[in-house]
């Protein structure tokens, strides 16, 4: 089976070296998003696929559009027999589908119709569900509603952050990607229709997404806090500055106090949540500062009981 294989981040990388692995399988040519500039000094970077793929020896394409009439030309060149793509970036025209004899597989990381859209990790989590997965699909021209192959239920840890569950699907979407990819080869894999009443969507995270609504209950907030990992992480705000959170729920709670209450105590930082439940605080990150260990942090700012922090 000749493939194009189509991604851009870590996510992808697990499967596209798998495949690489398969004699069965062709990769003919890479395409991923160009190099963009990161870091503090803003040097352009290649995208994780694009590492891998240098590294191996495929041929990379890099259009700043996938719509661009040049990569149609180029795909119409190639002709593969299926295009796997993975977290690419970039919606598909419905005129580059029809290219691909066996039609364009994507890995999308819930377990549709659930979870449809940009960022189905990070709101699983927020949500505070305890399973999910991964969806091998056949992709068509809307939102991850094409008809689904083969899916593999992962449990999410009580603990778990985005990026950890992210590694673990990436990990084990590869072997299911191969077993789709054989299955469609064979022809004994066939697709079922998606129900539309039962789609949730997972849209693109804006930074006001992290900042903490002290009247949800620890739990909430605390899921918040692992969803939103890294980014826009869990903020609020301190004596007139935006600070950085991290913490987990108490068991040890006194309760009854307003939403954002602070509470300074021999063992520990804690806030008052909603529904009478408490976060211990492990971290805080004050504007312009380093990350600092809230006890820590309380000492050298000689936070005081009963001091708020605040919504706005």
């Amino acid at each position: 089976m000749k493939i194009v294989f189509c991604g851009t981040p870590q996510f992808a990388v697990p499967t596209l070296k798998f495949l690489l692995t398969q004699q069965e399988f062709e990769i003919a040519a890479v395409i991923t998003q160009p190099d963009r500039p990161s870091g503090r000094g803003m040097k352009l970077t290649a995208s994780p696929v694009k590492e891998a793929a240098v590294a191996a020896g495929v041929v990379v394409h890099q259009p700043e559009k996938i719509r661009a009439p040049e990569m149609q030309a180029t795909l119409e060149a190639i002709a593969p027999d299926c295009v796997v793509i993975i977290a690419y970036g970039q919606i598909i025209p419905a005129r580059l589908l029809p290219i691909a004899k066996q039609g364009w597989i994507n890995l999308h990381a819930s377990l549709l119709p659930k979870y449809r859209g940009a960022a189905p990790i990070n709101w699983a989590i927020v949500n505070g569900e305890t399973v999910s997965g991964i969806t091998t699909m056949r992709i068509d021209a809307g939102m991850d509603t094409g008809e689904m192959l083969l899916t593999h239920e992962m449990e999410i840890g009580a603990n778990e952050t985005a990026p950890e569950l992210a590694a673990r699907m990436s990990e084990a979407g590869a072997p299911l990607m191969v077993e789709t990819l054989r299955g469609i080869t064979a022809g004994t894999l066939s697709g079922r229709a998606q129900d539309p009443s039962a789609a949730t969507y997972a849209p693109m995270m804006k930074r006001e997404d992290g900042r903490v609504d002290w009247s949800r209950t620890a739990r909430e907030t605390y899921d918040r806090m692992r969803g939103f990992a890294p980014w826009p992480g869990a903020f609020s705000t301190l004596r007139g500055k935006t600070c950085q959170i991290l913490g987990r729920p108490s068991e040890d709670t006194r309760g009854g106090q307003e939403p954002g209450t602070i509470h300074v105590r021999q063992s520990g930082i804690y806030v008052s949540c909603g529904g009478a439940t408490e976060i211990r605080i492990s971290s805080v990150k004050m504007e312009g500062s380093r990350a600092m260990d809230a006890v820590e942090y309380a000492r050298g700012a000689r936070l005081t009981e009963g001091e708020r922090f605040g919504n706005a």
